[in-house]
């Protein structure tokens, strides 16, 4: 569903992204992890059409860039971005609108009440807390029934029953078949609930397993440390799939 093959990004003379693989399967849901500057937001933003890249990415099977893909895919950056004059209800009409939604309102409310946000649906994107426009961001993705979905630093900034809500989501959306990338530091926060976890390390990713790869005892959290406090990196396996 989505697929990433030999990304390589730029920013002048910085290599950001070298020539990285990602594939994931409908369904699945891939943690991509990495200390800071490792080019995990890069990837992200290549994915969603957000920068220009050398190398080829596919939403189910069309190209990221096309209309095709921009409907499969659902975008939630790590950091919100609101309109400032649209109440909280009209960004939700905004969406649908631009994706020409049908009866969408029950879904957009249901939304609103999950997350919390129903009392505050009035309220103009500038008026609501750093917590509220993350909410509102999580709403906005999912509520075209994305059928692949990026999460960047997604649990950030939630309180505790915004991020129960969202790790409920996405259990319900893998299960429908929803191929999902979740970019975090929280690597608790994503220990029961991974199929394939992609380490970057300076652009590249030096570790892409199945959870049916680690050895007895093992877990996400030794694993990444392991690599990336200052044990010798393993052959690069830039690719998962």
């Amino acid at each position: 569903m989505i697929h990433a093959e030999g990304v390589t990004k730029c920013y002048g003379k910085l290599l950001a992204n070298d020539r990285v693989t990602i594939d994931i399967l409908p369904g699945e849901t891939a943690v991509l992890l990495g200390p800071n500057g490792a080019g995990k937001s890069t990837i992200i933003k290549s994915i969603c059409g957000l920068l220009r890249f050398e190398g080829r990415i596919t939403i189910g099977g069309y190209g990221n860039t096309t209309v095709e893909a921009k409907r499969l895919l659902g975008y939630v950056p790590e950091f919100p971005v609101v309109y400032p004059l649209l109440t909280a209800a009209e960004h939700l009409e905004f969406i649908a609108r631009a994706y020409r939604l049908r009866s969408w309102e029950e879904r957009a409310g249901d939304l609103l009440r999950r997350f919390d946000l129903e009392d505050n649906k009035r309220k103009l994107g500038k008026e609501l807390s750093k917590g509220m426009q993350q909410k509102l961001s999580v709403c906005c993705a999912l509520l075209p029934e994305p059928r692949a979905l990026i999460l960047d630093e997604p649990l950030v900034g939630l309180d505790p029953r915004g991020i129960r809500e969202l790790k409920a989501i996405m259990t319900e959306l893998k299960k429908s078949g929803c191929a999902l990338l979740v970019s975090t530091h929280m690597i608790e926060s994503m220990e029961e609930n991974w199929d394939i976890t992609c380490i970057m390390v300076k652009g590249r990713i030096v570790r892409a397993c199945r959870r049916g790869d680690l050895a007895p005892g093992e877990n996400l959290e030794g694993v990444y440390f392991a690599i990336t406090e200052g044990q010798a990196l393993p052959p690069v396996e830039n690719g998962a799939s």
